[in-house]
């Protein structure tokens, strides 16, 4: 007989059987630590934040359970006495005085709503029967965490608390737990941000019973009572919402979804960046990411200077946006270049104008420089001379070895890799950039940034632990903006090696750097690739960059030099043939340079690229012992021959030397009765039209500038034309060059042949 009714209740349990959630719709994604950043409404627009029940503070279970259902652990769905007693004060006092409903009945009208009537309440009991037989008290319970209403669009306790409070469920003092307790009872007419007054009056009632109940000691009810009711506005987080909403797209069935954000940080850095370019104009963007170098794990991530905002398209993720990178490619260039052993930190390179076929560049700053180190030519960003080095390293190999250390560069449709890549020819996104300049303080190893705690360390070697480190001194030996050079910076601000970018016509600024333990990338735009002008990357992205670096946690290895490798050695090289001192010919070193290389890599100065132009670093002659005069194999006079050796400088460097290193490279000249040599076809190149020294004046009574015209006489070749080391022109054989002054004052004239010969004068002009 028995066993029919059990029989029936189960037939009727499998025909109608409770509608339990699926689990999905509603998503939140967390910080490391757990703080909810962004949260994704179901599709019926309801926030939900999923919580365990042992991740909720027990103060609330215990509000929870003391308040509406201390028996719940005991009856199996209904309580009949809770009934008959919330039935007998109802007749006695004409109203209801207090409810009859367990916590597992609350639980199924929740999940099934319906009409205040006897069939209703009926239904809601039978439905609680159903959960009590389905799931056991720890999942009734967690039903009733994640989806009790809490007014407006906010279900679970979870939710409430961040809604409300401004912090996690599992942090809740007495009288909080007390007030989220009470809250589903009337969500809207206690939502303790539009009726404060109301929702104190609530909370003290279930204080008042927990502490007559004993379930809760009289000093920490009293004290919850003194404890205000916050007034919050209601408003779901917000915060790296770029990040949040890839990370949902990447993870679209799952309703929690943690990242490695450090929510304190991405919160400041958020406000920072916003109060920082508040004043770029419209349309004006900036992105910002900070990555843990250790495990390559995102602390920040800013996608957008302001999320939501139209007109600043804030809805673009420009962390992930590929853009040209400007200048930020040159380290690894010079990386490469020490692994390939052609340069170390104090190798000779020449700034000055040259073409590469049918390529030109020139400088941001238009001046030239004449001879620089590595070290220099990196930390002043100089174009000329990394082109030269990427024609040596070969463009496709730079590609190539960029997109196995997670740079991918995006080229127009149907080009290869070229001379402009390390100038901002090609596209890339800021996270591979982030991701890249780690490896200067992870001993080479570059690798992609993790936004997931279980995401794999996906990690590639891009340069040598020696090479890297060489490069990351070299940028850190550039020191602050607006410290003197050569003042040693006394402060406690950490040590931070760094490199900014333009792109052409000022779209994009870049400044990125690390320490020993982050990494910080800034991007400072217009996501639809408008100019920005006046914007670049040293006034605009470097100072913010900065201050966030300064900004991050402390880590001891910050403030201390890193160790050199054992692969690395310092020593000391003479230019210009850039090997090291040779004590039995002095007269061969004009400049000593300290220089950071390889062991067992310390390459001479690279050859001029065309040989036509080269006469040999170390030259070998002979002299006649009294004249000093340079003399051939075919002499008619008999001669003293005296052997000579000359060091001597790429002739390109010519302009930019003081005398008296030009002096010691100068090719004596030949002897008279001497049959012409191989040098004699050196060209010697000479200014026509002003001798120099000369004061130049304008036309009494004129306006116009000053203005000269003038020839280069001795060359065949294209001659470019500088004007106090700025390019000013160019001509082709005796063509004649013009020039008007801006400006009085002294001024230098430079012409600069091809083949290296060249001429120049001085001139004052006057006012």
């Amino acid at each position: 007989m028995l066993a029919s009714p059990l029989l029936l209740g189960l037939v009727l349990d499998r025909l109608f059987p409770p509608p339990l959630p699926d689990g999905g719709g509603a998503t939140v994604v967390l910080a490391a630590d757990g703080t909810p950043l962004r949260a994704f409404p179901d599709r019926d627009g309801v926030w939900r934040y999923p919580v365990a029940v042992e991740d909720v503070s027990p103060l609330y279970v215990e509000a929870l359970l003391g308040y509406e259902d201390r028996w719940f652990h005991r009856h199996g769905g209904v309580n009949p006495l809770a009934l008959a007693r919330a039935a007998g004060q109802r007749l006695r006092h004409g109203r209801v005085v207090s409810g009859g409903s367990t916590l597992t009945m609350q639980v199924a009208r929740i999940l099934e709503p319906h009409e205040r009537s006897a069939g209703g309440k009926l239904r809601q009991m039978l439905r609680a029967l159903q959960l009590e037989w389905r799931l056991d008290k720890r999942q009734i319970l967690a039903l009733y965490l994640n989806h009790a209403p809490f007014g407006g669009t906010v279900e679970g306790v979870e939710a409430a608390s961040w809604a409300y409070l401004g912090k996690s469920a599992r942090q809740l003092s007495h009288a909080e737990a007390a007030l989220l307790a009470v809250l589903p009872q009337s969500p809207s007419r206690l939502r303790p941000d539009r009726h404060p007054e109301a929702a104190r009056a609530a909370r003290d009632k279930v204080l008042a019973r927990l502490a007559a109940q004993g379930d809760w000691d009289a000093v920490a009810v009293d004290e919850a009572r003194i404890e205000p009711v916050v007034s919050r506005r209601l408003q779901p987080p917000m915060s790296a919402a770029l990040l949040a909403r890839r990370l949902q797209a990447a993870h679209p069935v799952q309703s929690r979804i943690s990242s490695t954000i450090d929510a304190d940080l991405q919160r400041t850095l958020e406000a920072r960046l916003a109060a920082w370019f508040a004043h770029l104009p419209e349309r004006s963007s900036a992105a910002l990411l900070v990555v843990e170098n250790e495990g390559l794990e995102a602390r920040a991530y800013v996608g957008s200077l302001a999320f939501g905002d139209e007109r600043r398209l804030g809805h673009v993720d420009m962390v992930r946006a590929v853009r040209s990178p400007g200048s930020t490619l040159k380290p690894f260039l010079y990386g490469l270049a020490i692994d390939d052993g052609l340069v170390h930190s104090g190798s000779l390179l020449v700034d000055a104008p040259q073409s590469f076929g049918d390529y030109r560049p020139s400088n941001f700053d238009p001046a030239f420089n004449g001879p620089v180190s590595v070290a220099e030519a990196l930390r002043l960003s100089l174009n000329v001379p990394a082109v030269d080095l990427l024609d040596r390293v070969g463009p496709a190999r730079f590609a190539g070895r960029l997109a196995h250390g997670g740079v991918e560069l995006r080229l127009p449709r149907g080009a290869s890799p070229n001379l402009s890549l390390v100038l901002g020819g090609a596209g890339t996104r800021l996270e591979e950039l982030v991701g890249a300049y780690a490896a200067f303080n992870r001993d080479g190893l570059a690798g992609t940034v993790r936004y997931t705690p279980d995401a794999p360390l996906a990690e590639r070697r891009l340069l040598s632990p020696g090479a890297a480190w060489i490069v990351r001194e070299i940028l850190e030996q550039h020191g602050r903006p607006g410290l003197r050079e050569g003042v040693v910076d006394t402060s406690r601000r950490q040590r931070v090696a760094w490199k900014t970018g333009t792109s052409y016509g000022f779209r994009d600024a870049w400044a990125i750097g690390g320490t020993a333990a982050y990494t910080v990338g800034v991007w400072v735009g217009r996501p639809d690739g408008t100019p920005l002008p006046g914007q670049y990357g040293a006034i605009t992205a470097l100072p913010l960059l900065l201050e966030v670096v300064d900004s991050l946690p402390r880590d001891p290895r910050d403030g201390q030099r890193r160790a050199m490798p054992a692969g690395v050695v310092k020593t000391e090289v003479c230019w210009p043939l850039g090997l090291p001192p040779d004590p039995a010919a002095p007269g061969l070193c004009h400049r000593r340079v300290e220089a950071l290389a390889l062991a067992g890599h310390l390459p001479p100065t690279l050859p001029e690229r065309e040989a036509r132009h080269w006469s040999g670093g170390r030259l070998r002659l002979e002299v006649d012992a009294r004249s000093g005069q340079r003399l051939s194999a075919d002499c008619r006079a008999p001669h003293v021959r005296k052997a000579l050796e000359i060091a001597r400088w790429p002739a390109l460097a010519a302009p930019w030397l003081p005398a008296a290193e030009r002096r010691a490279s100068a090719i004596p000249p030949l002897a008279p009765d001497c049959a012409p040599d191989a040098l004699a076809g050196l060209e010697t190149l000479r200014i026509d039209g002003l001798a120099d020294g000369s004061r130049l004046a304008r036309p009494p009574g004129s306006a116009r500038p000053v203005t000269v015209r003038l020839r280069a006489l001795g060359t065949a070749s294209k001659v470019q034309w500088l004007v106090d080391g700025r390019l000013a022109g160019e001509t082709r054989g005796g063509g004649t060059w013009s020039h008007a002054f801006a400006a009085p004052g002294a001024h230098r004239i430079t012409a600069l042949a091809e083949t290296g010969a060249f001429d120049e004068l001085s001139v004052r002009v006057l006012r």
